[in-house]
């Protein structure tokens, strides 16, 4: 027995009419409400190649180009990677080259750009959308080609909060990390749309900073039920389900609006204001180990929350800048172990000295003294405000308000 013959009827033509016209509509909507849709890349034709990083600090320098960067909040330096200095912008961010010309620029049109980092060899943006600052996109940082990108709920203002393993976001609600292909590991706070109930521990609370190095982040917060005291919560960056953060230590610390500064792998320092400062290094086991009375701190006055620290790393250093002076913790105690007082901001390690920018140009400091060697005259200008120093390659680069200045 022949199967029957299937035949088109007038009904199936209109059905087939009807499927087609709305799909079309629908992936035309998805298009046009996309944010990738108003997305611009440039990339660099070929990748650059890295050239030979600066090891010491020249005997002179001269302005080799500058250039507008708006770095968002919780960026206190240049941003640097593959020999280039990253440029941002409120609409994405541009490469540029020892001399100032760009290698790539990738921008949006009307998204505006609200956290950004620098790991793995990648430019890490994030842009505000109707969902938050949660529409992310990374890129190879000698190229600009496409890496990886996300988009999920996130905060409306957020600080941004790296090391060289994760890159993430923090805001008064929450906290959230990313790992190389842009996965969320840990999220802890007040989660909108949470899929499972319990899973955050402290939700009502206020987060007030955090800092990540390898597997361990630190966030304080402070809680409804005791204002007067400031809540160190050690976490793994990486726990088992990221939804649910593995706390491995809480710490309560006598005062309101201690903040952290410093963060190593077993260890983290914070900030704690009154009448008599002081900055307290507490361990993963919860044991403070060392408490150094400090002065007032200008940075930390009215600022705003969460707070994000200038630090930076030195080969035998941790550094955090705050305000007034610069200062050189231990890597490993966070113990307080020199403080620059004359810098303006962040310095670098160049050979066996930091260098840091001072009133009268770049002082090469004896990290074991605290003992200024030399002073390379730089002609700022008539600017006084703060200043960080990075390098890209062979330039020095320096943050100064609104713009980066490339030295060679």
């Amino acid at each position: 027995m022949n199967a029957p013959v299937l035949r088109a009827t007038r009904r199936d033509a209109i059905a087939t009419v009807v499927i087609t016209a709305v799909s079309t509509v629908a992936i035309a909507g998805a298009w046009f409400t996309a944010d990738i849709r108003g997305a611009h890349l440039d990339s660099a034709d070929t990748p650059v190649t890295e050239v030979t990083a600066l090891t010491k600090l020249p005997t002179s320098v001269d302005e080799a180009f500058r250039a507008e960067n708006k770095n968002p909040a919780g960026i206190a330096r240049p941003l640097t990677a593959a020999g280039l200095t990253i440029a941002t912008s409120e609409s994405g961010a541009r490469a540029l080259n020892a001399d100032g010309d760009q290698v790539w620029e990738y921008t949006r049109d009307a998204d505006p750009l609200c956290s950004a980092g620098v790991a793995w060899g990648k430019v890490v943006l994030a842009f505000k959308t109707g969902r938050g600052c949660g529409d992310v996109v990374s890129l190879d940082a000698a190229s600009g080609t496409y890496a990886d990108t996300r988009s999920a709920n996130n905060s409306e203002s957020v600080v941004a909060v790296s090391s060289n393993d994760r890159v993430g976001t923090v805001s008064n609600e929450r906290v959230e990390l990313w790992r190389s292909d842009l996965v969320r590991t840990v999220e802890y706070g007040n989660v909108e749309a949470k899929q499972e109930a319990e899973h955050q521990p402290h939700e009502e609370c206020t987060i007030g900073s955090a800092l990540t190095r390898t597997e361990l982040l630190a966030v304080t917060d402070s809680c409804p039920e005791d204002p007067e005291s400031t809540f160190l919560r050690l976490q793994k960056t990486s726990p088992e389900d990221s939804r649910k953060p593995e706390i491995t230590k809480d710490i309560t610390i006598d005062g309101s609006g201690a903040r952290l500064v410093a963060v190593g792998q077993n260890a983290a320092a914070v900030y704690i204001p009154g009448e008599s400062p002081r900055i307290e290094a507490y361990d993963t086991s919860g044991k403070k180990i060392s408490s150094t009375k400090v002065e007032p701190a200008p940075d930390l006055v009215d600022s705003p929350s969460p707070y994000a620290p200038a630090t930076a790393d030195l080969p035998h250093h941790m550094t955090w800048f705050d305000g007034n002076r610069l200062y050189l913790f231990n890597p490993a105690t966070l113990k307080v172990e020199r403080v620059v007082e004359d810098a303006l901001g962040t310095g670098i390690g160049l050979g066996d000295r930091l260098v840091a920018p001072t009133r009268d140009g770049l002082a090469e400091v004896d990290w074991a003294t605290g003992k200024i060697r030399r002073t390379v005259k730089v002609d700022r200008g008539g600017y006084t405000g703060p200043v960080h120093l990075q390098r890209a390659g062979e330039a020095l680069v320096e943050q100064r308000g609104d713009e980066i200045i490339g030295l060679r």
